[in-house]
């Protein structure tokens, strides 16, 4: 038999990726969807408060993480979890409040917003039709 580097069935064990199913349904608690469109790929996520004692390792780990605004590909990243898995522990935070998520593309910034004499104009421009 040879040492490490292989799993029982012959395929490769990535370091630090655990994709056990079991550990998997124990982590969500045999949940298997996120929030409906809560969160994507690149939302970013900001922690909200400090891990508290007795919180899921998982969600400490997150909190710890998200200090700065952080994407979800990260966290899963970081966590070596599964996408799916991490967006439903971001939603038990994002419930609890702990965290708050945005989009980039909704990040307000002055640039993207049009200026009161461009909807005035665009205004008076409908109103001639």
């Amino acid at each position: 038999m040879s040492g490490g580097g292989g799993s029982t069935d012959g395929r490769p064990v990535m370091p630090g990726r655990d994709d056990d199913p079991d550990r998997l349904y124990t982590i969500t608690r045999g949940r298997s969807r996120a929030p409906e469109n809560a969160f994507d790929l690149v939302t970013l996520i900001v922690a909200e408060r400090e891990p508290a004692p007795g919180m899921q390792s998982e969600h400490a780990r997150i909190l710890r993480m998200c200090e700065a605004p952080t994407a979800v590909v990260e966290v899963a990243a970081e966590l070596a979890l599964p996408v799916s898995v991490v967006k439903i522990l971001l939603g038990d935070l994002l419930e609890t409040g702990a965290v708050t998520a945005r989009h980039p593309r909704f990040a307000p910034t002055k640039a993207r917003l049009p200026d009161l004499d461009t909807l005035k104009q665009v205004l008076h421009g409908l109103q001639q039709l």
